[in-house]
């Protein structure tokens, strides 16, 4: 049994797994890069292997740095089954169609600046997405599945978004006849966070795969998060500024409207408008209140037992047409607008940043991590001049950043997870930029951890 990273190897976004076992080459994850234009546009065109050759997908979780780049694997010839929890295929199928219009888009709006012309061609189209839809193959969480002879499949409840799994694969290797497990965390979850289950443990592997986003970092404690947004709103609301969110469409959305709403409740902020102008925002919505078996169970009894839907509230407007999008640049008075995408590298938040990122009254929150070189990172490390659609923008809008909504667990979760995790012969630390990594291999290093790999883009192992 062999394992080569072929994307987030000392890096956040892409994450591509090709675990070779028995003759069959299974892929966990297939995401898409996000980062300078040109790098990016490579490794989303190139997988470094054959897509026809892949036998099949396990997919963690919809966010499109490990879902992504799907229907280009399955337009340049893949065509085995796509395993994944029935949440996170009602996702993908929104998210994928809405990555195809935004490249659409997108390459209309760059075709008129000569720079940009030669990454104009979509990755990939809606008639590739439908494709994909087609393959995709639900598991219940806790029940394992063989997916091939000698390779069973086990997902658990990662905590993360909705819908997100940990992969356990127990493998009987035909090579040496022996019994292996092999585990991918894909992004894992913080405890006690709202509306969704905290992670479920993986208890035994040989061999884990594990996210490093926040190898060395610690969150701030979600219990802060409402007088932190208080404060926030209230004095950005007292200049008669605008508040402007770039969150992604799914769970940080959900996550903020949530607070927000509470804070109204509790009539702690004024009566603003709020808006999400996000199309995708109110499909991903609408999938949440289906799924409550992702639920944790304050938000059970939100729904079954109060008869409240905390996702929407008197205040709150879901913006989806292009039009009502931009009369939003003409709004008077305080508000607060939620946008994707997250990172700031495309969709409707970039003409909310261009109209309003250079207003000293204004806010811009950041709630979610930001990739090296993307806008968002930018925006984050207070730049004083930012590029958008090419064009230089003075950032006087005051930068806040909240990372207690962060999803990702810490450097305190990530070392509590592999504490429990029996049995470990080999880790691998991926989906982390490279200092991250490095840091928390020393980290796991000085706590008796050995066989510890931060592995290169390409790298191979065998197992």
């Amino acid at each position: 049994m062999q394992v080569t990273f072929h994307g987030a190897a000392r890096e956040v976004t892409g994450s591509r797994h090709l675990v070779l076992v028995n003759g069959k080459r299974i892929l966990l994850d297939c995401g898409m890069a996000q980062g300078h234009r040109e790098e990016t546009h490579a490794k989303n065109t190139q997988f470094g292997f054959d897509p026809a050759t892949v036998d099949a997908v396990i997919l963690s979780h919809a966010h499109i740095d490990h879902s992504g780049s799907l229907p280009r694997l399955v337009k340049l010839g893949f065509k085995g089954p796509i395993y994944l929890t029935g949440a996170t295929g009602d996702l993908c199928s929104h998210m994928l169609l809405d990555s195809a219009f935004i490249q659409e888009r997108e390459c209309e709006y760059l075709k008129k600046r000569k720079k940009f012309k030669k990454f104009c061609e979509p990755v990939y189209n809606e008639t590739d997405v439908e494709h994909t839809i087609e393959l995709f193959e639900a598991l219940e969480y806790d029940k394992e599945k063989e997916i091939f002879p000698g390779v069973k499949v086990l997902l658990r409840d990662a905590g993360h978004i909705l819908g997100s799994s940990t992969i356990t694969m127990t493998i009987k290797d035909k090579d040496d006849g022996k019994t292996k497990i092999l585990a991918y965390t894909g992004d894992l979850g913080r405890k006690g966070l709202p509306i969704l289950r905290d992670p479920v443990q993986i208890d035994r592997a040989d061999y884990l795969i594990c996210e490093s986003t926040y190898g060395n970092r610690f969150h701030k404690n979600i219990k802060d998060i409402d007088d932190i947004l208080e404060k926030i709103v209230n004095e950005t609301a007292a200049k008669g500024g605008k508040i402007i969110i770039p969150a992604f469409a799914v769970e940080r959305t959900q996550e903020i409207v949530y607070h927000l709403n509470l804070l109204f409740t509790e009539k702690r902020i004024p009566e603003l408008p709020i808006f999400v102008d996000s199309p995708l925002a109110v499909n991903i919505t609408d999938i949440f209140v289906k799924h409550r078996e992702c639920f944790d169970k304050e938000t059970w009894k939100e729904f079954l037992h109060n008869k409240k839907n905390p996702f929407g509230f008197g205040r709150l407007k879901y913006i989806t047409s292009a039009e009502d999008s931009k009369k939003l640049s003409s709004q008077n008075g305080p508000c607060i607008i939620i946008s994707a995408s997250g990172m700031c590298e495309f969709g409707r938040i970039l003409h909310h940043l261009k109209n309003n990122i250079e207003d000293p009254r204004n806010a811009i929150l950041i709630v979610g991590y930001q990739a090296a070189y993307t806008l968002g990172r930018k925006i984050l490390e207070k730049q004083q001049v930012v590029k958008i659609f090419g064009d230089p923008y003075r950032l006087r809008a005051k930068v806040h950043v909240l990372d207690a909504f962060s999803a990702h667990a810490d450097r305190s979760d990530l070392l509590d997870f592999v504490a429990h995790v029996k049995g470990l012969k080999k880790l691998f630390l991926v989906h982390g930029e490279e200092e991250q990594g490095l840091i928390f291999q020393d980290i796991l290093e000085e706590e008796g951890y050995k066989g510890i790999h931060v592995p290169n883009l390409g790298e191979t192992f065998v197992l």
